[in-house]
């Protein structure tokens, strides 16, 4: 959202729009204030401090950027710009803003205290938004330089698959060596008795631990050691319960529906804009289409020859050409005449005769040719 201060009257709003909508159309707010003489320095103050004041996310947006504008002129006109009042506002603003007073030439006080200063009104709107098609540019071009770098980087990977898979041996060679070792069964019974008395002897080396005696010590111990933590399991499982509500409450609060019906009506309502300023520029651009359509067509009547004849010239053709000489109409088998009402037959070419001295044609008529 762009905030521009300036006058209403003049071309320098015409001029910040037209940028805007060329480059990068966004929401614009106006805040009109006289630009010179001794009103000048008090609105402009009020309405910097006025842009700054609307709450983020409020009814009215808050500008994320002014642009403070004038057009050139004496320094006489520009004096507004140079009171304190304004100074101060400008160096007091929260939003950046973009001093645009004058022409290059101009120097005012707003121009050191702004965070930018523009040498023109239109050189402040061009600062403000980048150019949209570009934008779309490099988005398409850097998706296509990921695409492709994906795409090699798979490809790279798959001829490495590729060159592995080479070095393995084949199932059946992997599964040679386990084939001989079950082959070689007379070993088995031999190792299992022996696996029987390792484990035997083990068990004989455990069972001394196993007496009743011990066990029940043991039992005692671990009894014990359950009453002492079943003492403290309500107190933690009470301090876990209250932690868990905690969490529990601050989570609820978070996921209240509230917030997202508010972002949802308001996507709707940018959506519902776009789609009318959408519709309103698609009949602007017809209709500007059909006018130069119309005028265009209205050219091309006028430089047609029909136009011509209608001043009293005439067409002469012989056999189908046109004709344009005297000697051109004497070999000619018929003529046609064309008028601006219809065309004319003449049966034979002309036949010679004496010359004679041409009337001068009346003021105002054409001429057959």
């Amino acid at each position: 959202v762009i905030g521009v201060v300036t006058s209403l009257q003049g071309a320098v709003i015409r001029d910040i729009l037209h940028r805007l909508r060329d480059r990068f159309p966004r929401k614009v707010l106006i805040w009109p204030v006289a630009v010179q003489g001794q009103a000048c320095a008090p609105e402009v103050a009020r309405a910097i401090d006025g842009f700054n004041a609307l709450t983020p996310g409020g009814a009215m947006p808050r500008p994320d950027l002014l642009i403070v504008a004038r057009g050139g002129g004496s320094i006489e006109d520009l004096w507004g710009f140079n009171e304190e009042i304004v100074a101060r506002a400008a160096a007091a603003s929260g939003i950046p803003l973009i001093s645009a007073v004058g022409h290059e030439t101009d120097t005012t006080l707003i121009d050191f205290v702004s965070d930018q200063r523009a040498p023109t009104p239109t050189a402040a709107a061009e600062m403000a938004v980048p150019v949209r098609m570009e934008l779309q540019a490099w988005v398409s071009e850097t998706s296509a330089r990921l695409d492709r770098a994906l795409s090699g980087t798979l490809t790279r990977k798959t001829q490495r698959l590729r060159d592995l898979s080479r070095a393995l041996p084949l199932p059946d060679r992997l599964l040679d060596s386990a084939r001989q070792r079950m082959d070689r069964a007379d070993r088995l019974g031999p190792a299992l008795l022996s696996v029987v008395a390792a484990r035997r002897g083990q068990l004989a080396e455990h069972a001394g631990a196993l007496r009743p005696r011990l066990l029940q010590a043991r039992l005692s111990d671990l009894k014990r050691r359950l009453d002492e933590k079943g003492v403290l399991l309500p107190v933690t499982l009470d301090r876990r319960v209250r932690l868990d509500r905690q969490r529990f409450g601050a989570t609820a609060q978070r996921l209240r529906a509230d917030p997202l019906v508010r972002e949802n009506v308001r996507l709707r309502a940018q959506l519902d804009e776009k789609a009318r300023r959408l519709s309103a520029n698609g009949r602007a651009r017809l209709d500007a289409l059909s006018d130069r359509l119309e005028a265009l067509d209205r050219l091309r009547q006028t430089l047609g020859y029909e136009a011509t004849l209608k001043r009293g010239y005439a067409v002469v053709r012989g056999d189908g050409d046109v004709v344009t000489t005297k000697a051109q109409a004497k070999k000619a088998g018929s003529l046609e005449i064309q008028f601006a009402d219809g065309r004319l037959d003449v049966a034979g070419g002309p036949k010679a005769s004496a010359p004679r001295k041409p009337k001068a044609p009346p003021k105002d008529q054409g001429s057959l040719f």
